[in-house]
């Protein structure tokens, strides 16, 4: 289901939410559009299209009714009290996606974390993952404690566990990090909307085999590899990095902070674009949006777009290299492949010749770098 409140990048045909409910999982039965000026405060959707919605999914055989929008927790509890079913919006269902995804120790703390923060609102039957402690003489639990105040205690418990685990995480990726600034390794992001195709670009450019598959946030956790650029005559770190994706819930740019500080730390950062998807100007919209609110639009860009091989011939790129604006600067745009290679040596070439102007210029510093000594410091 989805509203058109008259926003720009109103998706018409509800392709991204189908593709996040594919990903999740779910089978898509039937797809609703409505026009409206504002929310209505109680049912989001007023009450003719709940109902609307309620005739479709009797008839369809839906077990779920998932919203393109975020939904306050009255309008998600209206909802399924009205149409019989469980009501789910693009913030859960992007946390669930997230949570099937999550590989690596840091990934699963931020995802749950996230999550959470996020049914903390709810407290309607949408944790059962928790477990509640036993106990005896002590335990919380008086006589005169609801259920709803043991609920909401519970959760901001497992909230502040996983916030003091998640905080030993990040104290280790920090000096991991400046291990590496010791080294004087410059390092490289991909960045980018999610399916943009970073993760194939990443395995073509350091024959490396991350996961890579035509799907939203195939990759979660972030890969990091060392690059060769034979120009330059020396390695560098290469990292990839989680999708970007429109309205990304604020819960999880907070809960990613650790893992997307390899961004906002990295020398400079290769912005893949899809290339091939009518929409990538809003995509990069919302990349730039994100990268704004963990503290890494400050950093170098290349626009790399991607999937040359799927663009159509008549609107194939004059040429490979060139230059476009972005917020007001200039900024080198180049075209490639992963999938055919095409344009990757020129890619590498472009590398190498930013590695090397950082070599040469005897001003250049890298982020936490002493003037007296010319190497990073903790």
């Amino acid at each position: 289901m989805g509203v058109d409140f008259g926003v720009p990048h109103f998706d018409a045909g509800l392709e991204e939410l189908g593709l996040l409910a594919q990903t999740a999982g779910y089978r898509v039965a039937e797809r609703v559009t409505c026009k409206r000026r504002a929310p209505d405060p109680a049912l989001f959707v007023g009450s003719g299209k709940a109902e609307e919605i309620k005739m479709l999914a009797q008839a369809a055989g839906a077990a779920e009714v998932l919203f393109d929008q975020s939904l306050s927790p009255a309008q998600q509890r209206n909802l399924e009290r009205h149409l019989g079913l469980p009501v789910n919006d693009r913030t859960l269902l992007i946390l669930e996606i997230f949570a099937q995804r999550a590989r690596s120790h840091e990934g699963k703390l931020q995802v749950e974390l996230a999550r959470l923060q996020y049914l903390s609102t709810r407290l309607v039957r949408r944790w059962s993952h928790l477990e509640r402690q036993s106990g005896g003489i002590g335990m919380r639990g008086g006589p005169g404690e609801t259920q709803i105040e043991l609920d909401r205690r519970m959760i901001s418990e497992a909230i502040k566990r996983t916030k003091d685990r998640l905080e030993k995480v990040k104290k280790q990726r920090a000096t991991q990090r400046r291990q590496r600034e010791r080294r004087d390794t410059y390092s490289i992001s991909l960045v980018g909307y999610t399916n943009a195709g970073k993760s194939s670009l990443f395995n073509a450019l350091v024959k490396a085999r991350a996961y890579a598959a035509d799907q939203l946030f195939a990759t979660l956790d972030t890969t990091t590899r060392q690059l060769y650029l034979g120009e330059a005559h020396r390695s560098v770190s290469l990292s990839d990095t989680v999708g970007f994706i429109r309205d990304l819930p604020h819960g999880l740019v907070d809960a990613f902070a650790a893992t997307l500080q390899e961004a906002a730390d990295a020398d400079l950062l290769l912005h893949v674009v899809d290339a091939s998807n009518p929409a990538h100007p809003e995509q990069i919209a919302s990349v730039m949006g994100v990268l704004k609110d963990i503290g890494a639009d400050h950093v170098p860009q290349i626009l790399v777009f991607n999937k040359l091989d799927a663009v159509e011939h008549a609107n194939a790129p004059r040429a490979l290299s060139d230059a476009m604006e972005l917020e007001g600067q200039s900024v080198p745009r180049i075209h490639v492949s992963a999938h055919t290679a095409e344009g990757l040596p020129a890619l590498r070439a472009l590398l190498a010749e930013r590695v090397l102007a950082q070599t040469e210029d005897p001003g250049h510093m890298t982020p936490g770098a002493s003037p007296e000594i010319g190497n990073p410091v903790s």
